[in-house]
Parts: C-alpha cells; sequence; structure tokens
C-alpha cells in the first residue's frame, strides 16, 4: 500500500512533469486496441490498452485518481513495444509518456535494500561501463567452455530458476573469449568502390554476448562498400535505464556516446539492434531541455540507419549474389526497429534476394515476441504466453530459420524453438549472421 504523503508526491510529480499536451493528444478512438498484445492477452481489460494507460496518466495528473498499485502494475505489464504509435490518428508518442511516467513512480517506489543494491549493480555499475560487461560476459564465456554449464543442468541446479530463466541459459550463443574481443581492430577498409564512411554502434551485449553478429555486420558493411569505424569510449545505449525508470543515467550515458561518435566524423552511424536504434534515435527527445546538447543529439540522430537500411541504399542486393540450399525463412520483426526506426521493408526485400530461400510472411510478424529488452525476466508469465502464441505462427509458415533483427528478439526465438522442441530443427538467426552465410554459400558453391 501506499503511503498518503507518497501518494500527493507522486500527483505532484505528474503535474509538474507529464506532458500534458500529449495526454490531451488521445482522443480514445480505440484504433490502438488491436495492436496492443497485453491488451490481448489480459481478455481486453482497458487497463492494460494504451488509451486505458493514458487515461490513468491523465487521471493522476488531473488529480482525479490516487497513484495506486494498479496503476504500477498497468504499466510495468505493458511491452512498450509501441505498435500503438504507427496506427494512431494523433500520432501520441505513447513510449514518451510511459518513460515519463515509470521514472516518476521509480523515483517513488519503496524498495527493500536487496532490490536497490541489485538495481544500483545493474543500472550504475555494469551497464554503464563497458569494460565490466567484457569481465561479466567473460565468465558467463568460461561458465560455457569449462562445462560447469553441463554439470548445472546434470545435478539439477537449473531448476531453482524459473523454468523460462532455465531454458534460456541452454540457448545463449557461445561467448568469445575476452582476448578475442580485445584484439579486434577499430578501423576496417572498404571491398570494392568506397561509398561511405560509417561508425558502428557497437552495443554493450551486442559486442560482447553478441560477438559473431557484430563481425557479420562489419563484414557486409565491408562488401557493400564502407570503411568502418568502431568509436573508442562508446557505452551501452541507454535503453535498459530508460525503458526502468533511470532517465537521469540514460542521460548521461546518451552524452557519452555523442561525444564519442562526434570524434569519428562518419558519414552514418549504424545499428544491428533493433531496441538499441529506437532508443538512440531518441536521444534528441531525452536531451530536448539542455540547449548544450539539443543540436548535437539532433546531428548524432539524423546520422543513423539500421544495417539493413544502409546495405539496400547501397544496393548491396543487386551487386552481390546471396543463395541458401533450398529452405523457408520467415522475418520477425523488431518491435523497436519497426515502429521507431520505420525499417520494416528492407529486412525483408534482402531476405527476398538470397535464391534457393523461399520466404514466407509471418501472421503477426508486426507484434511482440514477448522479449522487450528485460520483459521475460521481470514479467515471465506475460512474456511465455506471447511467445507461446508467436510460436504457433511461426509453425504455420513451415520455415527452417526464423530471421530477427534485434538480440532480445533473438534470444527469445531461440527460447520459443527450445520450448516447442524444434532444436536442431528450425534455426533463428540474426539477418547479418544469415546474410553472411548466404554469401559464403554463393562463394562455395562458385570456388
Amino acid at each position: 500500500m501506499m503511503h498518503a504523503s507518497t501518494k500527493k508526491q507522486i500527483q505532484k510529480a505528474f503535474k509538474q512533469e507529464m506532458d500534458y499536451d500529449e495526454l490531451l493528444n488521445c482522443m480514445r478512438c480505440g484504433f490502438c486496441l488491436p495492436s496492443c498484445p497485453t491488451y490481448i492477452e489480459m481478455d481486453h481489460q482497458e487497463k492494460y490498452s494504451p488509451r486505458g494507460r493514458i487515461a490513468l496518466m491523465k487521471g493522476v495528473t488531473d488529480g482525479v485518481i490516487e497513484p495506486s498499485e494498479e496503476l504500477s502494475e498497468s504499466l510495468d505489464l505493458c511491452l512498450g513495444c509501441r505498435a500503438c504509435e504507427p496506427v494512431c490518428p494523433s500520432g501520441v508518442q505513447y513510449g514518451h509518456l510511459l518513460e515519463d511516467a515509470r521514472a516518476i513512480l521509480q523515483r517513488h517506489k519503496k524498495q527493500s535494500v536487496g532490490v536497490k543494491m541489485l538495481r544500483k549493480g545493474i543500472f550504475d555499475e555494469l551497464f554503464p561501463h563497458q569494460n565490466r560487461m567484457e569481465k561479466v560476459t567473460g565468465l558467463l564465456g568460461f561458465y560455457q567452455r569449462s562445462g560447469l554449464s553441463h554439470v548445472a543442468r546434470k545435478v539439477g541446479f537449473m531448476n531453482l530458476f524459473p523454468e523460462s530463466m532455465a531454458t534460456m541459459e541452454k540457448v545463449l550463443p557461445e561467448v568469445p573469449k575476452r582476448s578475442e574481443v580485445k584484439k579486434r581492430p577499430r578501423n576496417f577498409t572498404h571491398e570494392g568502390e568506397k561509398k561511405a564512411t560509417v561508425a558502428l554502434f557497437a552495443g554493450c551485449l551486442m559486442d560482447t554476448m553478441f560477438f559473431e553478429t557484430n563481425h557479420a555486420t562489419i563484414k557486409l558493411l565491408r562488401k557493400a562498400g564502407c570503411d568502418v569505424v568502431i568509436p573508442e569510449n562508446q557505452l551501452c545505449c541507454g535503453a535498459l535505464h530508460g525503458h526502468n525508470g533511470e532517465l537521469e543515467k540514460s542521460k548521461e550515458m546518451a552524452k557519452k556516446n555523442i561525444a564519442a561518435f562526434e570524434a569519428a566524423q562518419a558519414d552514418y552511424i549504424i545499428t544491428n539492434a533493433g531496441g538499441c536504434s529506437a532508443f538512440l534515435l531518441e536521444y534528441n527527445h531525452l536531451l530536448n531541455d539542455e540547449p548544450e546538447w539539443a543540436a548535437r543529439a539532433e546531428t548524432f540522430v539524423s546520422k543513423l540507419k539500421d544495417i539493413s537500411r544502409i546495405l539496400i541504399e547501397l544496393n548491396f542486393h543487386k551487386t552481390h549474389h546471396l543463395s541458401l540450399p533450398n529452405q523457408i525463412i520467415t522475418y520477425q520483426d523488431s518491435c523497436h526497429l519497426r515502429n521507431v526506426m520505420k525499417t520494416f521493408e528492407e529486412p525483408r526485400i534482402l531476405l527476398k534476394a538470397i535464391e534457393g530461400a523461399h520466404f514466407v510472411e509471418m501472421e503477426g510478424a508486426d507484434t511482440c515476441c514477448g522479449s522487450a529488452g528485460d520483459y521475460n525476466i521481470v514479467q515471465p508469465g506475460m512474456a511465455m504466453q506471447i511467445l507461446d502464441h508467436k510460436m504457433e505462427k511461426v509453425a504455420a509458415t513451415q520455415a527452417q530459420i526464423i530471421v530477427t533483427a534485434n538480440p532480445g528478439c533473438l534470444l527469445e526465438m531461440k527460447l520459443g524453438v527450445e520450448r516447442t522442441q524444434q532444436t536442431g530443427k528450425v534455426r533463428a538467426m540474426h539477418i547479418a549472421d544469415v546474410l553472411v552465410e548466404a554469401l559464403a554459400d554463393h562463394e562455395k558453391q562458385h570456388a
């Protein structure tokens, strides 16, 4: 139960900090309802819809309703997929409202010492420091290579964890040795005719747990005619912080990233993680009240492109032959790549250009898979419910490869493959890895 004084403080903060014009933008038309996963999964309860959540926020701001656990639970259950935004006739920036409301509630939330220490460890001591991320994932790599993972499963240690986490442990990619990560160059030259100089946003998890996918991304960019630089001093994008009410920390990280990429002086900033892309794209919104940084953020944002978009713009699919053995492939959209970056046709064009592969569009490919950052950890029940329904749609395509464009989505689809006992029959892959495999297959055939 919230204390009366806490409720007053939250109400005051909502009145001072929430964008009231944006709250009024919602016309309550209901166009968002069919696109909202939680509204559908929760039997069409209004409080789990975008317009229902906006109504709750406005009610608190107006002083009509008091802040409550029901409000917190409604906002916490939101995936933040932002599928409501493209279908909104008023253009309501729901994602901004959600993050602002969560930040207010987080500041006033009463937490145990353990939770406070955990949040501090994750948000202050781990993700903002890439060297620490490398050390932690290095331990995961040792756990995998040493055989400890097999022992943990054999003795039933993983049974102490929730089912979804225990299954996720099985599908984690093999983490490279830290020495391999450290010895990678930061500058790469183009192949063929030079078309651009690009800076790669390497990401915290992408450059550790998904190091090979970053390597594939660099290979594709070079073959497309790009010099590639990986700026030093770049950090985690800050999305995890922004989505969990730690906006001030995400602002600090945004400033450091902007400064790091300014030094690179590249034509474009390339991303290969839809969730990171979307948060990076909104650095200008995040810093719009800081004159010193607003213009710099605008320049940063103007250079952002997803790997699939830059490849299409440089006609990679027309100048390079791609092929795979005869099989069906399908694509699961990254919510943020589609709904915020507005990039959804480009991955499909690239996949359809692969000879031997038959692309089948999945029903509901544009809806969330249930990953949503750390959602599948903090809301495992709803996440697994959404994933199970997603895997039914995957099965209908009869695909042998499920392609994604975001690490969280990739792990979630791998988890879905494991849950449906399709391991060895169906692969979940990042689009960069698929394209590199298709390049290698063609080169092998024509060697």
